[in-house]
Parts: structure tokens; C-alpha cells; sequence
């Protein structure tokens, strides 16, 4: 057996990241994953009819290029491409006419008419200066470069969703800011909502919101690629149960939640440590339903079909409301959609003159309720016509999503809920939650810190961590 300076479980964007990070530093390390195709939530696969290329998870990108270590990999020779929509985001309205964001702050300001000045004065800053606050926001909480400008983000972001609303004056303003913070998968009167729905809007304006070309499984493959051409290894099909099966190994680090770590053998946790990981807390899960289109999606704001992502949910009033009662395990008749239209696009997601169709709702964490006809009748609403167009489905429920990829328990894409308690605090209560009470053990999921989304910062910070910490090397931000 092969004796590796470090052992990688999970291949998503963040065991990818980890990976990497220990391999340009010249260690020898294996990344290992249990399905048989590498990406974690970065997956493409023909999941309704052949010819038909639908994202299995994530589809639509602004962390992708907002962030400091995915912005350092010279992925663009490894294959990986981006396009762009007209529109990063749409969000209309039934009673009148909605709002987009646009990569152009300006035409976004304009838009937004009373509520213009508003709105600059929550996003110019984080505009113009996200690379010194992405340093100080998207890791573990520790001393900030620049503490001034954390603190003028921080006072804004700390603020419940619901507050920064009722400043808006207008029912657009409202709406857009209301998708935005929807992102959290939380109700919007949580503290820290204001947090995602400021940066998404922020790196919107700075990177846009990115498409990649042929599918997400295409910034795996780029990954996989380069760690590859760095001297790394990969074995799929290896679902670790016990670490004596693995190959001999200095260091463990982990691309999983809490509750898988729990079920591993062989890690030698103290009790104190197990009953803080038992602690941790998933959030909503979502239901998601891709399909095969014969036509674009007809929304009646015309806006809308030139966005790569739509937020269907309309008024501020009805988005709370339905997150609201998700979040308490209700079933929400009119809940708040994410739709993708990546076809659009991106022709190579569908035949000729044919499309594709992405969505998900957030849904009570593991519920069985089968949500297909609320998430059509809600897109109904908006795009008349639109079930006439589909020519096949394929739905992904709760538990389904968690057997084809056990790191969303039950449903939950975050890797569990991001509100104030475990915004930074994930999976414990440490500045450097990487670490484990098993000094040669880490994790590097998105249940650290800065939690969801494909930027695979959770993994470059948990790779620094331990490099420092067993081999004295010492690694700034890209």
C-alpha cells in the first residue's frame, strides 16, 4: 500500500480544493469518493431525455468567480469555460412590472427608481472593494485585514432580511432583495440573512453570475484535471467506512458533515467532541425537478427570459411567508422557486431548438411530500403556458437528493443551516473549526466556515490549517 502525506474524502468542490492545495505545496495525497463520477454537487448528467443535459445540483456560479482560490487555478486550460445571461437574476411580479439584476450596477440603480440611492449605499462598498472582504469574510473568523471595512459590512449584513426590507419603498426592491436572501435557506427575520443576499448581489455587479459551458460537472472535470497534472491521484467508488481500510496516510481530511464523520470508525475523537458534532444542525432541505423543453420558458416579463437565474416567488410579503413556513415544516402551496435556464445560454445543454429547465423549492428538512405539481404551478403563474412545454421530468425529493449525495441530509445543499449560531460556528464552536479533536484529522466541507456554495474555500482553508500545523508551511489567501 502506498503511503500518502494525506488522505482526501469527497470529491466536491471543497475535497477538491483541499487537494489541491496540499498538492502544489508538494505533498502526496489521494482524493477518494464513493459515487462512481468525481464533482459532489458539481454534477451534469441526461437525467430526462438523451440529449439533455441537466446540472444534478448547482447550476448558476457567482462564487465561482468571486473567489480568491478558484480565481487563482488557471482552470480556462483545463477545459473550463463561463458564459453569461443578459441578466444575472430576474424576479417579476404578477401585479407589476418586477427587477433584474444586472452586472451594470448603474442600469440596476436606475431600475430600482426611489429606491436606487438605497441600494447603492447597501452594495457600492462591497462592490468595489470584495477582494480585501472576501480575505476577511470567506474563512474562519480571525483578526481582518481590514476591520474597518468588515465592520462597515458587518453591521449591515448582521441585520435580519426583513429590516433591510421595510427601508425599500418600492414592491420591486422589495422582491429582488427578497430572492437574494431567499439564497440563505432560512426565514427572512433570521439575523445574517442580509449577509447572502448582499454578497450575491455584490459579486453579481463585480464577476457576474457564471454559466459554465456544458454543464457544472465541467469546473469538477477542470479540477480534477489540474490536480492530476500537479501529481495528485483520485479513486472513485471507495465509500469509507473504517480509516484502517485506507491506504496508510499522515493526514485525514474530510469533504463531509458532521453526521457522516460520526459513522466513520477509526477516528480518534474525544466524547466532548462527538457530543458538539451530535449538536450540529441541518436546515431546510429543497426539492428539485429538472426538465426537457420544447420551447424556452414563456414568462411574461419579457426581462425574465433573458435571466440565467429567475426567482418566482413574487411579493417580499409571499417570499418570508413561504420560507417562513417551510422552515416550520409546513407545506407551502406557493413557495419561493429558483429556476435556471441554462439552455438559453449555453446550446450545448440541449438539442437543436429544444431546452432545458432547472428548479428547486425549499422544502421541511426530509419530508416525502412530493412537491413536482407546486413547483409547476408556481412557475404557471408567471410563464403561462409553460407546462404545455414540457416533455419530460425527473425529480430529485429529499431523501433522494441524500442518497445520491449523503453530504444534503435530508435535502439540506448547505450542509446545514447558516444562521447566526452557525454562520462561523461550524460544525463547533473553534476558531479553527478545520481541526478536529483528532489531531490528523480534518474536515473541509461546506460544514465549515464559509459554508455553502461552490467556491472551495472551506477546502483551502482546512489544506492551510493543516499544512501549518504538520509541516510548518505557511500559505496567504491567492
Amino acid at each position: 500500500m502506498a503511503k500518502y502525506d494525506a488522505v482526501i474524502v469527497g470529491s466536491g468542490p471543497n475535497g477538491l480544493a483541499a487537494a489541491i492545495t496540499l498538492q502544489q505545496q508538494g505533498l502526496s495525497t489521494l482524493l477518494v469518493e464513493g459515487s462512481d463520477t468525481i464533482g459532489g454537487g458539481l454534477r451534469t448528467k441526461e437525467l430526462t431525455l438523451s440529449g439533455y443535459k441537466h446540472d444534478v445540483c448547482s447550476a448558476i456560479h457567482p462564487m465561482a468567480m468571486a473567489s480568491p482560490f478558484m480565481r487563482s487555478l488557471p482552470l480556462e486550460e483545463y477545459g473550463l469555460s463561463f458564459t453569461f445571461a443578459r441578466y444575472e437574476a430576474a424576479h417579476p411580479l404578477l401585479r407589476e412590472t418586477g427587477a433584474v439584476l444586472s452586472r451594470n450596477l448603474e442600469e440596476t440603480i436606475q431600475q430600482l427608481g426611489d429606491d436606487g440611492k438605497l441600494y447603492r449605499s447597501l452594495i457600492q462598498e462591497v462592490v468595489d472593494r470584495w477582494e480585501i472582504l472576501a480575505e476577511d469574510t470567506m474563512g474562519p473568523l480571525l483578526f481582518p485585514k481590514d476591520p474597518i471595512l468588515l465592520a462597515s459590512f458587518g453591521w449591515k449584513a448582521v441585520l435580519p432580511a426583513s429590516w433591510v426590507a421595510s427601508r425599500f419603498k418600492t414592491e420591486r426592491a422589495k422582491a429582488l432583495w427578497a430572492g437574494m436572501a431567499a439564497h440563505g435557506i432560512q426565514p427572512l427575520s433570521n439575523w445574517t440573512t442580509s449577509a447572502i443576499g448582499m454578497v450575491l448581489m455584490a459579486v453579481g455587479h463585480r464577476f457576474g453570475w457564471a454559466i459554465p459551458v456544458g454543464g457544472s460537472q465541467s469546473i469538477a472535470d477542470a479540477l480534477a484535471t489540474y490536480y492530476l497534472k500537479l501529481g495528485g491521484e483520485i479513486q472513485t467508488e471507495v465509500w469509507v467506512k473504517d480509516r484502517a481500510a485506507l491506504p496508510d496516510h499522515r493526514l485525514l481530511i474530510l469533504d463531509l458533515t458532521p453526521k457522516q464523520i460520526l459513522s466513520i470508525k477509526g477516528l480518534n475523537f474525544t466524547s466532548s467532541y462527538e457530543r458538539q458534532l451530535r449538536k450540529y444542525r441541518q436546515g431546510m432541505g429543497v426539492f428539485k425537478v429538472d426538465w426537457a423543453l420544447s420551447e424556452p420558458t414563456p414568462f411574461t416579463d419579457l426581462r425574465a427570459r433573458q435571466a440565467a437565474t429567475v426567482h418566482i416567488g413574487n411579493t417580499f410579503a409571499d417570499v418570508a411567508r413561504a420560507e417562513r413556513e417551510a422552515h416550520a415544516g409546513k407545506v407551502v402551496d406557493r413557495p419561493f422557486v429558483l429556476f435556471a435556464q441554462q439552455s438559453l445560454f449555453d446550446r450545448s445543454r440541449a438539442p437543436e431548438r429544444k431546452h432545458t429547465g432547472w428548479a428547486y423549492c425549499h422544502v421541511p428538512n426530509g419530508t416525502e411530500y412530493d412537491y413536482t405539481d407546486i413547483i409547476e404551478n408556481q412557475i404557471e403563474r408567471f410563464a403561462p403556458g409553460f407546462k404545455d412545454t414540457i416533455l419530460a421530468r425527473h425529480t430529485y425529493g429529499p431523501k433522494a437528493l441524500e442518497a445520491y449525495n449523503p453530504n444534503y441530509i435530508g435535502g439540506d445543499i448547505n450542509g446545514g443551516i447558516m444562521d447566526i449560531g452557525q454562520l462561523y460556528t461550524r460544525p463547533t464552536r473553534s476558531l479553527t473549526p478545520y481541526r478536529t479533536a483528532d489531531s490528523s484529522v480534518y474536515i473541509c466541507s461546506s460544514a465549515t466556515p464559509p459554508g455553502g456554495g461552490v467556491h472551495g474555500m472551506c477546502g483551502f482553508h482546512a489544506a492551510r490549517t493543516a499544512l501549518k500545523d504538520h509541516f510548518g508551511i505557511i500559505i496567504n489567501l491567492p
